[in-house]
Order: C-alpha cells, then sequence, then structure tokens
C-alpha cells in the first residue's frame, strides 16, 4: 500500500455500529480523504479483527454537490458496496453529533442513489443508542433490477418470487430483492441449524448472480415478527445487515407472509432488532438504533 495518504501523520477515525453490524467511519470533511487509490486495501486492512480495528465496512463521510452529504462503503475484502443500511444510521448518527445537521431529514448520496435519513426527535446529541429512521426507496424486484440472470423460457424479466434454486443439487426456494444492492431471501423453518457459511457462500457466487449477492435465511417468529440470520456479500457472518433486513420483509409480504393492508414487520436480527416498513407509496422504511463505541487514530506505520 502506498503511504501517500492526505494526513500529517494518522488518520482518525469513529468506530460505530448498528445493533452489531459494526464500521470504522472517517470523518473526510473535517479531515482530508485518503488517496483513492488506496482505498480497497485500506479496507482491507482496517477491517481485520485481528491485526486493524475491526469491523463489517470501512465508510467514508463525504461532502457532495446534489446531496446533503455523500457515503461511500467498501466491504472487507475491499469491494465497495452500493449501499448499507445499519451503516447510514451510523452516518447520521455521526453527522448529528458533530453539530453537522439537525434532528431532520436530510439527503445523502449513495452509489444506489439519493437516501433520506432522519434523526427521532426528542433526542440529544451524543446519545447512545440514537434511533435514526431511514428512507430506503422503493425495492427493486425484476430479475435485471437485482440483478440475476434472464433464462430464457423462464419468465423473462420477471420477479423472482419462490423460485427453485439448484446450489449443487439441493433445491432452495427463493425471492430476490434489490434495496439498491442484491438480496436472496429464503424462508425455513429452523433458522438456527442453516449451515449458513456453506449455503451463504455458495449462494453468493451463484451463476446466476452477476455482481453475486447477499443472502437471507428467515424464520417466521409469530405475527409480524422475522428472525432473519445473514450472509453478506464480500463481509460473511455478519450480526445485522440492514438492507437484508429491509429485503426480508419485503420478501415476506410478496409470499403472504404479510397483509397488504399492513406490511409493517419487525426484523430480529442477531444484533438485535429493526422495524421495518413497506409503506403504501411502495418505499421501505427502516428504523433502529446506531452507537458510537470510540475514537482513535491509524498511524502512518499500519498505512504503508
Amino acid at each position: 500500500m502506498s503511504n501517500n495518504l492526505n494526513t500529517p501523520s494518522s488518520l482518525k477515525f469513529t468506530k460505530m455500529h448498528g445493533i452489531g453490524n459494526d464500521f470504522v467511519m472517517l470523518d473526510c470533511i473535517r479531515n482530508e480523504a485518503p488517496d483513492e487509490d488506496i482505498l480497497s486495501e485500506l479496507a482491507e486492512r482496517v477491517c481485520d479483527r485481528h491485526f486493524g480495528v475491526g469491523g463489517d465496512g470501512l465508510i467514508l463521510i463525504l461532502e457532495d454537490d446534489e446531496a446533503d452529504y455523500r457515503m461511500r462503503m467498501f466491504n472487507p475484502d475491499g469491494s465497495e458496496s452500493e449501499m448499507c443500511g445499519n451503516g447510514i444510521r451510523c452516518f447520521g448518527k455521526f453527522l448529528f453529533d458533530a453539530g453537522l445537521i439537525e434532528a431532520k431529514a436530510i439527503s445523502v448520496a449513495t452509489m444506489q442513489g439519493l437516501q433520506l435519513i432522519e434523526i427521532l426527535p426528542g433526542q440529544a446529541r451524543g446519545q447512545n443508542p440514537l434511533q435514526v429512521r431511514v428512507d430506503m426507496g422503493a425495492p427493486r424486484l425484476l430479475r435485471s433490477q437485482i440483478p440475476m440472470t434472464i433464462v430464457e423460457g423462464n419468465g423473462g424479466d420477471s420477479r423472482v418470487i419462490n423460485y427453485p434454486l439448484d446450489v449443487n443439487g439441493q433445491i432452495f426456494n427463493i425471492t430476490g430483492v434489490s434495496m439498491g444492492n442484491p438480496h436472496v431471501v429464503i424462508f425455513v423453518d429452523d433458522v438456527e441449524n442453516v449451515p449458513l457459511k456453506e449455503i451463504g457462500l455458495q449462494i453468493e457466487h451463484h451463476e446466476l448472480f452477476p455482481a453475486r449477492t447477499n443472502v437471507h435465511f428467515v424464520q417466521e417468529m409469530g405475527r409480524a415478527k422475522f428472525w432473519v440470520r445473514h450472509w453478506e456479500r464480500g463481509a460473511g457472518d455478519t450480526l445485522a445487515c440492514g438492507t437484508g433486513a429491509c429485503a426480508s420483509i419485503v420478501a415476506a409480504a410478496l409470499n403472504g407472509k404479510l397483509p397488504n393492508s399492513d406490511r409493517r414487520a419487525l426484523a430480529h436480527l442477531p444484533g438485535g432488532d429493526l422495524n421495518i416498513e413497506w409503506a403504501q407509496n411502495d418505499k421501505v422504511y427502516m428504523t433502529g438504533p446506531a452507537m458510537t463505541v470510540f475514537e482513535g487514530a491509524l498511524g502512518r506505520e499500519f498505512l504503508k
């Protein structure tokens, strides 16, 4: 890695998490950003849980010409993600605690488009946890939007609902949803006994997903409550995935597990709970906590 960083002697960071999905946040508004050509490798080093800070992603907080702010998120494998639901809540808390925004809706530019985030009223700067609501936009449900390879003679560019996917001779009935990034949702009777690493990795890299995919196993836990486990593209088994929770609730509605009149549900994840609503305006709203863990600085010797 080049050590040509736009910092005098160190790189300041803030460690945050949204229900266990943890991130290393870089303030590139009040501090100069690292050079573009090192971001991928920097993410790999920073997210390493043994030799780095440790995290499910590296997030850059940036100014933007069209939105109020811009967020970039890099996975632990160095790949850049289109969007991150838990990460954008942490993004909102960081800005609020720093006094850069008020408790009202602001726009954030991401690779998948503009997102609107809102700090719920009645909360104080520095509050841990802080409740943040995110307008995640409308889900994208066609094969081309997920993206998923269009199979000739199999419905063309259609929705993918309860579709039988062959994974090395084993059939998984999948529902495909894009929340700006690709997701596959699979409903099971016992989510705890799913071989998540084995199956998740195989589906992530399945030939039908040209951009790879996130994989979520979902179990019904009663009325409008679902237990979700995640295999995240580029990150693996994580405690939470915000966009995945949204995709799971959308998939639940598509599979008749939620009434059309009230598509609100609680997504119970290993790291905590998120409230998800697929509203009548077709937008998905996610509400959940964000927390600051600690602040620190990476020395140049780490970044060489």
